[in-house]
């Protein structure tokens, strides 16, 4: 079962997601923001796809946040 969060489709830019930064991978510290742009050009990825957040930080993301 594939999540939402590695589907390409379901992340839209003003989303509110949890990341995982490149530096907190080995620990799984999640950051959360807005999405500003979509970084991931497949239309799935295994790992969640990777987003730009508004405040600039890149991650893969985790968790889409529904509010």
């Amino acid at each position: 079962m594939e999540s939402a969060n590695c589907r390409r489709s379901c992340i839209q830019p003003g989303m509110t997601v949890d990341i995982v930064l490149k530096k907190d991978q080995p620990t799984g510290i999640l950051t959360r923001g807005t999405v500003g742009r979509l970084l991931t050009n497949k239309s799935y990825h295994p790992r969640g796809i990777k987003v730009m957040l508004t405040d600039g930080q890149v991650g893969r993301v985790q968790k889409i946040i529904n509010d």
